[in-house]
């Protein structure tokens, strides 16, 4: 199993911050680039990568009360994930992603989920930004 995670402080309130985040028709503003979300039933979701060119069936929950997401593979469980957006100020969080690949044989290299993890919370400061 390989696990990951980033923070990172946002000048925005928690809120905002949850609902950009969690906005399931708006996840590829942020996400890496080479992923996009389909909703279908909550929390069914597809989730399409371009390097494969394959469709993953997915689950996704966002909990406002809790300022939390979950995510991971609806079928195989071999991959899955959390953001936890934490109040520091009225204007000020810290979002927290965490990233947990169960298979090894089919987890990508860690230099490219860290670049991955980073560059996609800088998409979302940006986004929020007060």
């Amino acid at each position: 199993m390989s696990e990951y995670e980033r923070s990172r402080t946002m000048t925005a309130p928690p809120g905002v911050v949850f609902d950009r985040a969690s906005d399931v028709d708006r996840l590829d503003s942020w996400l890496p680039r080479d992923l996009h979300v389909r909703s279908e039933d909550l929390p069914a979701v597809t989730v399409h990568e371009d390097a494969t060119g394959k469709d993953e069936r997915g689950l996704f929950r966002a909990q406002r009360d809790q300022l939390r997401m979950e995510w991971g593979t609806r079928d195989d469980g071999r991959y899955a994930g959390w953001l936890q957006i934490t109040t520091i100020s009225d204007q000020a969080s810290e979002v927290t992603v965490h990233l947990s690949f169960f298979d090894e044989e089919h987890a990508p290299p860690a230099e490219e989920v860290d670049h991955a993890l980073e560059k996609s919370l800088e998409r979302l400061a940006e986004q929020v930004r007060a």
